[in-house]
């Protein structure tokens, strides 16, 4: 039996300061993704066919564009949270952990990028 309180047991094991934050980032990333997500389907079952000349057609809209890069990136965020809690709750190694944390951003990073360029280079022509 011990003489310390419950608040007296758990100071010191860290600090809960950025779940919040976390779990609302991923509440309204997921929302956006629900919003975009359902018109870009609407938008690819109202197409006739998904011939090369008619998809980049659709990208080049300014609308459809600018929509495309927001699910774009919007994805790409709502993924790097997941991962990173995936990767905090299950890589117990602390130089390893990091690495992970690191290299995750990087991907998703990378990701986004590509995803941009992609969709600028199909809107402006080039």
């Amino acid at each position: 039996m011990s003489l310390r309180t419950p608040l007296g047991r758990v100071l010191g094991h860290g600090s809960a300061k950025e779940g919040t934050g976390h779990f609302i980032s991923q509440r309204i990333s997921a929302i956006a993704l629900l919003i975009l997500g359902a018109w870009f389907l609407s938008r690819m079952f109202s197409m006739d066919s998904f011939a090369f000349l008619e998809v980049m057609r659709f990208v080049a809209e300014p609308l459809n564009s600018v929509l495309l890069a927001l699910l774009s990136v919007t994805l790409a965020y709502h993924s790097w949270l997941g991962v990173q809690v995936v990767i905090e709750d299950y890589v117990h190694a602390p130089a390893l952990k990091i690495l992970s944390l690191i290299a995750a951003r990087f991907a998703h990073v990378f990701v986004a990028i590509v995803c941009l360029y992609a969709i600028l280079r199909v809107g402006l022509g080039s």
